[in-house]
């Protein structure tokens, strides 16, 4: 007969421990089982269920993470097969909602686990509400504006908040403790101009380099969520696994005149700071206008275009032509996705081509 505990959370409800399951995790010194207990306990929050959110999202549920919180925007079609490992290609004929996928995955994986599917655009109204109640949120995203985003919430709510991103065989991972090591800002000061930075859709992703840093976002977590902060790598590290290169830099004192974590400025939580999305009418189309206009290179933007779609333009504009969607892209970024009304997919499609 398997061995079952019981264990009272704080909020005063009672949750089976199935010792069996987590047998050999609980032999890790690690972890044990003052360390099991907790975790199971904890509600962690993922934004982004693609690669990396996906990943993440298998290891914490079972991992024996009490709660988890899934969000994402976007459905699930084929080209995500290849590096999202919860999802099947019954899933893509569907074209579910990847937070949806997620916890139906979830449920089979671990029914102990209680799995929230959120699917929504995470933007400055809502993102507050979303990580207020986690113990630690976790970056699957895509786009540097979410990012910056979850950098001025976690900030402004003191979460720690675990960073990481990945494009071709290139990653990057940083946990971010508010108060105590640099946030976001103090790294990376500003947000790269849209058109500059490669995404997966322009400069394509290999499962390995997905594998790698999820299994740093999630080992980060578990520390956290088990109560040992002293155990973080503090360290901002670089992945190039193709050229085989491996960088930690060790992360200095936050930045004297950062405006999140020092003059605590959350311009990125109002509405002025976002993207601004505005469905055309009768059009078909969705408009969106970045925070901070720029000059995009046509001639750069078209080169990583050009294996997605037809690509032409001029002095005044780029049009990308795929199967379903029409882009036109003007030289301060602001963008025309045609082809959709929906903002969130727009979102989606600028964030992808784009790169914002």
């Amino acid at each position: 007969m398997k061995s079952r505990e019981f264990i009272i959370h704080p909020s005063a409800f009672i949750i089976p421990m199935n010792l069996e399951r987590y047998s050999r995790q609980i032999l890790f010194h690690g972890i044990g089982k003052a360390g099991q207990e907790r975790l199971v306990t904890s509600h962690a929050v993922i934004i982004g269920c693609g690669a990396l959110g996906s990943m993440q999202a298998e290891m914490l549920a079972r991992a024996g993470v009490g709660k988890l919180r899934l969000i994402d925007r976007d459905f699930i079609e084929e080209s995500n097969l290849h590096r999202q490992i919860m999802f099947d290609e019954s899933d893509a004929a569907e074209r579910l909602p990847k937070a949806v996928a997620a916890a139906n995955r979830i449920a089979r994986i671990n029914s102990e686990v209680q799995a929230e599917p959120v699917v929504k655009d995470v933007n400055y109204s809502n993102i507050e509400e979303l990580i207020r109640d986690a113990d630690v949120v976790l970056d699957g995203t895509d786009n540097f504006e979410v990012r910056y985003l979850l950098n001025d919430a976690a900030v402004k709510l003191g979460k720690i908040w675990i960073y990481g991103a990945a494009v071709g065989a290139y990653g990057v991972q940083m946990t971010i403790r508010p108060g105590i090591t640099p946030c976001l800002r103090c790294v990376f000061s500003e947000m790269p101009p849209p058109g500059t930075s490669p995404t997966c859709d322009t400069a394509g992703v290999i499962l390995p380099i997905i594998a790698t840093i999820a299994s740093y976002q999630v080992t980060e977590a578990i520390k956290v969520l088990t109560g040992q902060l002293e155990k973080l790598h503090g360290s901002l590290l670089q992945f190039d696994l193709w050229q085989n290169t491996f960088t930690k830099l060790k992360m200095c004192e936050r930045t004297s005149d950062c405006p999140t974590c020092q003059q605590r400025n959350f311009e990125f939580l109002s509405a002025r700071s976002g993207q601004l999305a505005t469905t055309l009418c009768g059009r078909n189309s969705v408009q969106i206008t970045p925070a901070s206009p720029t000059q995009i290179d046509f001639v750069r933007l078209a080169e990583q275009l050009c294996d997605i779609g037809e690509v032409s333009y001029n002095r005044f504009l780029l049009k990308l032509k795929t199967a379903e969607h029409e882009i036109t892209v003007f030289t301060d970024a602001r963008s025309i996705i045609k082809g959709t009304d929906d903002l969130a997919v727009a979102r989606t499609l600028y964030a992808r081509y784009i790169g914002a």
